[in-house]
């Protein structure tokens, strides 16, 4: 089987990027003296620059093709030369085109995960994903609706908030049932409604966690917060709570943001967590 795909009992699972970015570390963890990433500099670019994967996933479930998170998107027109855009270059190299998706999930709605949701087909937007529902917390919803968090959401109005006048949108309010085997949980923090999609098929249990984490060291650390987490102190909460279930459940881990293609598990070594990858 190929290092992108992994199966979770009847559950197949596939990892596709639309790229990587990369971050100035301090400004990406500005609470953080960068001293504290002394021990852990092999997790950071040669250049000490956090480097995050732009990680899709294809869920393969009962008979149904679930997408979750649709990376950056294209690149507009005005911006620079940028490491995105490769999510549909990754979709023709696995054979599936978008119109087979039949769910797009996303785990928040920050620019790099809702990124191609959308397309403009002379000046009107059309659904990348065709014959797709677009499932999403509420809260997040309403929160790309709140003045002050304007910023946080920039891309809602082209990448969000068709969906509705479009008549693809499915609202999620507390655990969401996709299939028998695919659930979302609610994990708050990084954005107001963020979710993880949990998988539970044949005994075997695995999460996509979206923006729970955004580096490696983060499993340990999990005190760590970036710029991106809108509320820091939920964000804390959250992650410890799901670092203890992850060890303790042994469940494979799809990480986003992680050295593609993201998969591993949380163990324990000598009192520490550890990213293990697969």
């Amino acid at each position: 089987m190929a290092a992108n795909v992994v199966t979770i009992g009847n559950v197949q699972v596939t990892s596709l990027s639309d790229g990587i970015m990369e971050f100035d570390l301090c400004n990406f963890f500005p609470s953080l003296p960068a001293e504290n990433w002394d021990p852990y500099e092999d997790t950071l670019t040669s250049e000490h620059r956090v480097r995050l994967n732009l990680a899709s996933y294809l869920i393969r479930s009962e008979g149904r093709i679930i997408l979750v998170d649709t990376g950056m998107g294209p690149k507009a027109a005005d911006e620079p030369d940028t490491g995105w855009g490769e999510l549909l270059t990754s979709f023709a190299s696995l054979g599936v085109r978008p119109d087979e998706v039949d769910m797009v999930v996303m785990t928040h709605l920050h620019r790099d995960h809702v990124g191609w949701n959308l397309r403009s087909n002379n000046g009107k937007y059309e659904p990348t994903f065709p014959k797709a529902k677009y499932w999403m917390s509420k809260r997040d919803w309403e929160a790309t609706r709140q003045p002050e968090l304007k910023e946080r959401f920039a891309n809602a109005p082209i990448s969000v908030w068709p969906l509705e006048d479009l008549g693809v949108l499915e609202l999620i309010e507390g655990e969401g049932t996709l299939t028998s085997e695919v659930t979302t949980l609610p994990t708050p923090g990084h954005t107001p409604g963020h979710i993880s999609v949990v998988i539970s098929s044949q005994g075997q249990k695995g999460m996509v966690l979206g923006d729970i984490v955004h580096n490696t060291v983060q499993v340990h650390e999990v005190d760590w917060c970036s710029r991106a987490d809108i509320d820091p102190d939920q964000t804390r909460i959250t992650r410890r709570t799901l670092m203890e279930r992850l060890e303790s459940e042994g469940s494979l881990v799809a990480a986003g943001h992680f050295p593609a293609p993201g998969f591993g598990k949380i163990v324990r070594l000598e009192g520490r967590r550890y990213w293990q990858a697969l």
